[in-house]
């Protein structure tokens, strides 16, 4: 039997591609889920259940997450990284580290396939065959629901023929979990005018009463909350249960393809939000005009490229580069106000701040320069605008 390895979430798709391979191809399936930290331990145990279920002739669980963190999520931080000022690329960012491992595994068992369950229509397709193609280049790439052109509507039609119960109301939508946010596409996300229901989303508002809470930043990474120290994922995982009871981090974004063409779609990422957010205004507060300029410009184009699919470019190790370097003042407190699908930055405190210093108090007072040195100074800075501005009255044209 050809041996194949199923990127394999327990999604329509995925069971659609396990049933449709076993079944119909003949094929010995070894499904794989790479875990970057969305999943609970009882979540995988079912995923891994109704794997053999459906066929799977062996079915893997690979924890990536510590490793997502440190060598992508943590940049994400570091550069404030949103999408379109949106999206803090959930799915972008995981599904490269998703790629990696299950090419490394289908590498170590020697498998002549790597399946996954993309469309034909939307950028994971890239992702999984580009790095497919890079990390196991003798495997061949197969891809039911992309080469049969299925609709999610076939699938379900197929599955039910084929006797699989599913929530099939569910399975109206595309639903990705990571600790990075859950995307939710599907129905609603395939018009320009719509927007999810209450139920569409993973998490449901189960809190009404306001709270402030603290996240603690040492150089850029988030490393205690309300006071408790803790490792950078305890804290992200703890933040997206908090954030997500009062339905936080909830929108839609709406993006270009990597194929050229429009897409959009629904997330919930309340500990993304609550950290790019508070992480950016301790910036503010830390780092000097040039180094805010220029890393706006450098890590709108790490999350470009990321997003795109160019993670394995060594350009990416560059930025990361620039990106730690710039974090060596980012340290302090950051209090934020929770309220239902909302959140209020209250203020920070750092060592670092530079509004601090005994220099001068904006529109207050000023102790390093006295009136002569400002009209000096305000002179000198207008000089430019001045000689530009003194050809306009005698245009020879």
């Amino acid at each position: 039997m050809k041996k194949a390895v199923l990127a394999y979430s327990g999604g329509l798709d995925t069971s659609y591609s396990l049933v449709n391979l076993t079944k119909e191809q003949g094929m010995e399936v070894h499904t794989v889920i790479v875990n970057t930290g969305g999943f609970s331990d009882e979540e995988l145990k079912q995923i891994e259940k109704r794997s053999y279920e459906l066929g799977s002739k062996r079915h893997e669980t690979i924890d990536v997450t510590d490793k997502f963190y440190q060598n992508c999520l943590r940049y994400l931080i570091y550069g404030n990284i949103l999408k379109n000022n949106t999206y803090p690329l959930s799915v972008s960012a995981e599904r490269m580290f998703q790629s990696i491992a299950i090419a490394e595994y289908a590498k170590e068992i020697d498998a002549e396939y790597i399946v996954h369950g993309s469309t034909g229509a939307g950028n994971d397709q890239i992702r999984f065959d580009v790095a497919f193609a890079v990390i196991s280049p003798k495997s061949k790439i197969i891809t039911p629901i992309r080469d049969e052109k299925l609709s999610r509507q076939q699938e379900v039609d197929y599955l039910q023929k084929n006797g699989v119960d599913m929530n099939w109301e569910k399975a109206k939508y595309s639903i990705n979990k990571g600790i990075w946010g859950t995307s939710v596409g599907g129905v609603e996300t395939l018009s320009s005018d719509k927007a999810l229901p209450e139920e569409a989303y993973p998490t449901p508002l189960s809190e009404t009463q306001p709270s402030v809470i603290e996240i603690e930043f040492n150089k850029g990474e988030p490393v205690g909350l309300n006071g408790e120290r803790m490792n950078s994922v305890q804290l992200i995982q703890k933040l997206n249960k908090i954030g997500g009871k009062y339905a936080i981090g909830r929108d839609i974004h709406v993006g270009d393809t990597i194929l050229g063409i429009k897409g959009r779609v629904g997330f919930e990422a309340p500990a993304p939000m609550l950290i790019i957010k508070a992480h950016h205004l301790l910036e503010k507060h830390t780092l000097s005009r040039w180094q805010l300029l220029h890393k706006d410009s450098l890590a709108n184009w790490y999350g470009t490229l990321l997003h795109e699919a160019q993670y394995l470019d060594p350009v990416m190790r560059d930025l990361e580069a620039f990106l730690e370097s710039s974090q060596k003042h980012v340290t302090g407190k950051v209090k934020i106000q929770l309220t239902p699908y909302h959140f209020n930055m209250i203020g920070i405190q750092s060592p670092y701040d530079m509004m601090q210093s005994k220099v001068a108090v904006y529109g207050e007072e000023n102790d390093a320069w006295d009136s002569r040195d400002a009209r000096g100074f305000i002179k000198i800075f207008g000089n430019q605008l001045k000689i530009y501005h003194s050809f306009d009255n005698n245009d020879p044209s």
